[in-house]
């Protein structure tokens, strides 16, 4: 009988429960990376009491949550898009880089069409007021501004691909397809 079976999924655990899994923080370094939107919600921005001079006001935001994959491991990033004026330019960017706008274009923003759907965006490491680093999304790039050959995470830039040589039996390049040595 396999008693490690529970360990195979996402489940709740008691207060007695056996841990071994330890934290996968990762920090990602400061670049381009490719990224695919997971996901969002619909939020509303309150700007606070105390700060008198806040940029925004009260807004409806989009919280989205961008995936990475990159060689330190895989990172999710939540990304704040506020639907005001005075920020129009950041949400014209990231549906730019997702593809579904063009610059100087108008775009009805169509938010069920986002999930799924890839970009580039540009990421930066930060300090926290304790000391700890933390990734943020700096910006997104239109995607005919991209030169793939400067985003960090796309190993092949022609295909998005790895690309594997592929040989067939008959055509070995040491023996030009003459089936011997």
């Amino acid at each position: 009988m396999n008693t490690n079976y529970n360990n195979n999924f996402d489940r709740e655990l008691d207060w007695d429960s056996e841990i071994v899994k330890d934290s996968e923080y990762i920090i990602l370094p400061a670049g381009l990376y490719q990224f695919t939107v997971e996901g969002y919600e619909r939020a509303q921005h309150t700007p606070s009491p105390n700060n008198p001079n806040a940029k925004l006001p009260s807004c409806p935001k989009a919280i989205i949550s961008i995936k990475i994959d990159a060689n330190e491991g895989e990172k999710t990033l939540k990304h704040n898009l506020f639907l005001h004026s005075s920020v129009e330019g950041m949400l014209s960017a990231f549906f730019g880089a997702i593809g579904l706008k063009k610059k100087g274009e108008p775009l009805k923003m169509a938010w069920n069409q986002i999930t799924g759907a890839t970009g580039v965006c540009k990421v930066v490491v930060k300090d926290s007021s304790n000391g700890n680093q933390y990734n943020e999304i700096k910006g997104m790039i239109y995607k005919e501004d991209v030169d793939i050959t400067t985003v960090l995470n796309v190993s092949n830039p022609f295909t998005n691909e790895a690309s594997q040589p592929t040989f067939n039996a008959n055509t070995q390049p040491w023996n030009n397809g003459q089936g011997g040595f």
